[in-house]
């Protein structure tokens, strides 16, 4: 019975392992089709739970109907499936149009039943292993395959992204799942001898054990629901605000996975006391750094605050759901689907609901709300001081959602949100006299800033002042003739303050709202003297269908909130660059970033593709709008930057020796990042 107990947990670890691997790949795979936007990780996190529940409802239904021959027959076919997707690419060039829809499809078609099979494991295998050795559930299998959960993610951004292409690691995943088939078969194999009631099952209602009230059922939702909406929200809020990697979509679902495997291997060690105290005290901070609208905080300080916020919320919600977990075996598969229920609808209230719903993003400050009610809910019973705390923190945390409103509708003009982000125009007063400010903000990142004086109207304000990068660039780069520019990322439309008459400027831009806020709140591209054209779509794809534009120069200065489309800094794209270039052209790279120094890697770009690379630093002047700044400028030859005015401002971009070239099948952006 040992060494069968032995096969079951091999089984279990294996699936789980695998399972939570996948996530990453696959979803990393999908970031350029939508322009590396921070919303394809939430949006494929709601599909993996709603995946998630699937699978959970088909163990429900097979450890009740024994359809062998199903079941052997889905797993050929998810293997094949398996094989299907490690070895050829999907077809998604249009996929930006509908990005939801997209993202559920493509995964649905590529991993779609792969993940069906994995994720039914666990609890499948618990159910046969009860009835085989007629004993209680076996939890502690569950703990386990969150442990293997935990190790891939903790694998995949140490060792497997760095030193693994995407084709490599699909390969290797798809050889794991093959084993994993076939000892899954083994196992089904095994447990057809099994009686499909075991005798425990049979005298459950002799020896007095009852069914789960509805109450319990409610909560065995809900509570999972609460986890699921922690982990969604400061995920999004992360990569939003940091970058979109599988580095800061792994962190906080590690987090999340640790408090399963403390939930389900050492539920007697957690104390409920010291959870809810920690609990409230994290929900008060994060609730008072929540409003101080607009304000940025170091990487550092909101990773580690909202992590261990994530902890004890999470750690929380699945103690409470565990202790409430069924005590009769035939409802233990209820008891994981209604888990995972509550897990898909969390993640779809927070990934596809609130950006439907909501103009602005509410989305941490309503997760903490229905924490404190769940919390409110499940402490009713503990006695008028958990009441009289949850009550007030729940009537705070509501007032907070209150604030947020009211601070975000003052002095904002135009609010939208879609499947890239929260837009914001804000008006004010800025610091030119008796002169209108209006500035677009994505997240708390301002894209944009316009000073509507007659003096200033006209003139480039925030990243792109005349001695920034771009500024430079544009001036310097045509010896007083008309120019072809490009830039990738639209923005307020600064850069058509440059635009003269005969000047063509052509740009970029992957998110549908943005351009009509730059034609009608802005009014740089409608009073530039250049002729102006706007390209909706990735700005790969277009420019891959386009024949060779000529550019001049071409601006690359494409962020969604802060983060970096790094499917914009491989070498494939570097190469699609200078295939758009004109003879002596410019590509000129943003690189103004709060957590992320990508200077290192675009100098080793450069030097794979045989260009000049010079670094450009401009300082913050605060009565013009002007922000510091730094570009990376790379030229086909060193012409460009021996003119005199040039030689003055930039200077020499080095190679670091540990850098690694990025490609479309391996980037990673660990090294880079600002801790």
């Amino acid at each position: 019975m040992t060494r069968l107990r032995i096969l079951f947990g091999g089984a279990v670890f294996l699936g789980s392992f695998l399972l939570f691997l996948v996530e990453p790949i696959a979803a990393k795979q999908l970031l350029p089709v939508f322009g590396g936007s921070a919303a394809v990780w939430i949006t494929c996190l709601v599909f993996f739970q709603t995946a998630l529940l699937v699978a959970y409802l088909y163990a429900h239904w097979l450890a009740r109907s024994s359809r062998w021959n199903l079941h052997f027959a889905l797993l050929l076919l998810a293997t094949v499936a398996a094989i299907v997707w490690a070895t050829q690419t999907i077809d998604m060039s249009r996929a930006s149009q509908h990005p939801v829809s997209s993202i559920f499809a493509a995964l649905g078609v590529s991993i779609g039943m792969p993940f069906l099979m994995l994720g039914a494991t666990s609890p499948l295998l618990q159910v046969w292993l009860a009835r085989i050795e007629t004993s209680g559930i076996p939890y502690r299998l569950f703990g386990l395959s969150n442990l293997a959960s935990l190790l891939a993610l903790a694998l995949y951004p140490t060792l497997i992204e760095p030193h693994f292409t995407l084709k490599a690691q699909r390969l290797v995943w798809c050889c794991g799942f093959t084993a994993f088939a076939l000892v899954s078969a083994a196992l089904t194999w095994r447990t057809r001898s099994a009686t499909q009631i075991s005798a425990k099952s049979v005298t459950e209602d002799q020896a007095g054990i009852t069914s789960a009230p509805l109450s319990h059922k409610v909560l065995w939702v809900l509570l999972p629901m609460g986890a699921a909406m922690q982990l969604a929200a400061v995920t999004s809020y992360l990569t939003q605000n940091i970058a979109a990697i599988p580095l800061l979509w792994i962190v906080p679902l590690a987090v999340y996975l640790i408090t399963l495997i403390l939930t389900f291997q050492f539920s007697r060690f957690l104390p409920r006391g010291i959870i809810v105290r920690f609990l409230v005290v994290m929900l008060a901070g994060l609730g008072y750094m929540l409003s101080q609208v607009d304000v940025s905080v170091p990487f550092g300080m909101s990773l580690s605050f909202f992590l261990v916020e994530v902890f004890f919320a999470c750690l929380f919600c699945h103690t409470e759901a565990y202790a409430l977990r069924p005590q009769r075996p035939s409802e233990s598969t209820l008891f994981y689907l209604f888990f995972a229920a509550g897990g898909a609808l969390g993640s779809f209230l927070i990934g596809i609901a609130s950006p439907l719903i909501f103009s602005f993003n509410y989305d941490l400050a309503i997760t903490f709300l229905v924490t404190a009610l769940l919390t409110l809910a499940v402490t009713w019973s503990s006695g008028w001081a958990q009441r009289l705390l949850w009550t007030t923190a729940s009537v705070l945390l509501l007032v907070l959602v209150f604030m947020l409103h009211t601070a975000y509708h003052r002095n904002t003009t135009v609010a939208m949100r879609n499947f890239y982000g929260s837009l914001r125009v804000r008006q004010s007063l800025s610091a030119y006299p008796s002169a209108i400010m209006r500035t677009l903000a994505n997240g708390t990142i301002q894209h944009g800033t316009q000073i509507f004086s007659p003096e200033l109207r006209k003139t480039p304000t925030t990243y792109y002042a005349e001695d920034s990068g771009v500024g430079l660039a544009l001036r310097f780069c045509c010896q007083g003739r008309a120019r072809n520019i490009g830039v990738i990322g639209l923005g307020v439309g600064t850069i058509a303050a440059y635009g003269q008459p005969g000047d063509r400027i052509r740009f970029y831009e992957i998110n549908p709202a943005v351009p009509p806020i730059a034609q009608n709140v802005f009014s740089y591209l409608r009073e530039s003297g250049a002729q102006i054209s706007i390209v909706e779509g990735d700005a790969r794809s277009s420019l891959a269908d386009e024949p060779p534009q000529n550019f001049d120069v071409l601006a690359v200065d494409a962020f969604s909130g802060d983060a970096i489309p790094l499917h914009l800094l491989t070498t494939q794209a570097i190469d699609l660059y200078k295939r758009n270039l004109a003879p002596g052209g410019i590509l000129a790279f943003h690189i103004s970033n709060q957590h992320v120094d990508l200077e290192p890697e675009i100098a080793l770009l450069a030097k794979n593709a045989g260009m000049d690379v010079r670094r450009v630093s401009s300082l913050e002047n605060h009565d013009r709008g002007e922000f510091s700044a730094t570009w990376i400028l790379l030229a086909n030859n060193s012409s460009f930057f021996s003119q005199p005015e040039i030689a003055a401002k930039v200077r020499q971009s080095g190679v670091d020796p540990k850098a690694r070239l990025w490609t479309d099948d391996y980037s990673s952006l660990l090294p880079y990042i600002r801790w």
